[in-house]
């Protein structure tokens, strides 16, 4: 396997009688979006799991930037600057869409920033996420597009070096997926790797530099957008007859 930026090298973790992961073994380099791609059940956000520290793996290692994070907490794994979203949003309702995302610039990477940097630098990641003039709406107020936008400025308020987006655009309109996209180029482009899950075939292969294909908790195929949409081994277990198109 190539060395990258975040390294995954042959994690696996069973449930019971059930195996999750099977032997995942996968590299993200600096600065690529990488596609993670497959069925319903097939170990995606069980993967996000076990690199991010909900879950710890039965076997296998995680390397950030050469460091092992394997069996690290997530609060520990977040401040060495590998963080995620959920495909349930998860804002802290109660607080307006500027709190949440002061909390995750003063426990992030570089964290222990004071309450006014906190808040200068909620408010930028805000308007750029297309949130100005919204800072002191709570977050139950929001709108489910706006409710993504904020959980993703909360993660960036962490300043990762990998970003994690599990489902990120489920439940958006089409115009609101093409924003999403364009969005999601304009994080890459500033700076953190990003690593997504996402059913929306058409966008996945539309912004992935790689994809890696999961089924059954095992990788199937890895390679550029063009080479998925042929591979036979993902049509039939994932894309179909459409290949993605």
């Amino acid at each position: 396997m190539e060395h990258g930026l975040l390294e995954v090298q042959g994690i696996s973790k069973a449930f019971g009688g059930l195996t999750a992961v099977r032997d995942l073994s996968f590299a993200v380099r600096a600065g690529e979006i990488l596609g993670l791609i497959g069925p319903n059940g097939s170990g995606k956000t069980t993967a996000f799991n076990l690199i991010t520290g909900f879950v710890t793996p039965d076997a296998g290692r995680i390397r950030l930037a050469g460091e092992e994070i394997t069996g690290l907490r997530p609060y520990a794994i977040c401040a060495r600057g590998l963080t995620r979203t959920f495909q349930l949003v998860r804002p802290f309702p109660h607080l307006s869409a500027l709190r949440n995302v002061m909390v995750g610039r003063v426990y992030g990477r570089s964290g222990g920033a004071g309450l006014a940097d906190a808040e200068t630098e909620a408010r930028k990641i805000l308007g750029a996420m297309g949130l100005g003039g919204r800072e002191d709406v709570p977050a139950r107020h929001l709108t489910l597009a706006d409710r993504k936008r904020l959980e993703l400025a909360r993660a960036l308020a962490t300043r990762p070096r990998i970003l994690l987006l599990d489902e990120f655009m489920a439940g958006l309109n089409p115009h609101e997926v093409e924003a999403a996209m364009a969005l999601i180029r304009r994080i890459r482009d500033s700076g953190p790797a990003v690593i997504m899950i996402e059913h929306i075939v058409k966008a996945v292969l539309g912004l992935s530099d790689r994809v890696v294909v999961m089924n059954a908790g095992q990788v199937i195929a890895e390679g550029s957008p063009e080479a998925i949409r042929r591979d036979a081994r993902v049509i039939e277990a994932y894309l179909g007859g459409s290949g993605g198109a």
